[in-house]
């Protein structure tokens, strides 16, 4: 297991991509989009520092209620040919939030149309959403064909029954959860464990694992 991947979005203000790939940062997830209109105003130039500094560049979509088909050619548009591509399933502070069937579609189209699911980025909301559907094995859900990046600032991430490993693993938001919390270049982050090696994390970023 590997500490490093970072998650960022506009709230995260860099001083340097150079820094963060010489301190052991291999690939970095940026937020593309929220909901039907959202688009991060820094995904572009950062898609471009990133790829710069030599470090892979991946992309999310925040989930929000409402037809996860138009979001996710929403998501699709925005983000080209970016070859990582996650479905962030968690809370919505400014309004409703995405439901699990909502979940299930959304991966489902990214499938149909790129031939590849999508990561699911989530902690406890899967956990309960999973919980009050009663659904307790991978057969029972679209979402485990989406490889797991799970949220939990504890020793350990304990997941879902209905995967049955982690890929990644979000174990700090830049203050709770165990350290290191900062990365040279941006201070503290979202951070990130990759299940596997550096040669693992090139060959799944590149779809070939």
């Amino acid at each position: 297991m590997i500490n490093a991947v970072i998650d960022i979005s506009h709230h995260n203000r860099i001083s340097s991509f150079s820094k963060v790939a010489q301190a052991g940062i291999r690939g970095v997830i940026q937020k593309a989009t929220q909901g039907f209109s959202f688009k991060d105003p820094t995904f572009a130039s950062n898609r471009k520092r990133v790829s710069d500094a030599g470090m892979r560049f991946g992309a999310y979509h925040f989930g929000t209620a409402g037809d996860p088909t138009a979001q996710a050619d929403f998501f699709l548009a925005s983000v080209g040919d970016t070859p990582l591509l996650v479905l962030d399933f968690e809370p919505n502070p400014q309004g409703h939030d995405m439901s699990l069937l909502e979940a299930e579609q959304f991966v489902h189209h990214v499938f149909a149309q790129t031939g590849r699911y999508p990561g699911l980025y989530s902690g406890h909301t899967v956990k309960e959403a999973l919980a009050a559907a009663g659904i307790a094995s991978s057969e029972q859900t679209e979402l485990s064909k989406s490889w797991l990046w799970f949220a939990r600032y504890g020793a350990t991430p304990l997941i879902p029954r209905v995967w049955s490993h982690f890929t990644m693993w979000q174990y700090t938001d830049g203050a709770a959860g165990e350290g290191p919390h900062e990365v040279p270049g941006i201070g503290r982050c979202d951070r990130d464990f990759f299940n596997g090696t550096e040669d693992d994390l090139q060959a799944f970023w590149d779809g070939d694992a």
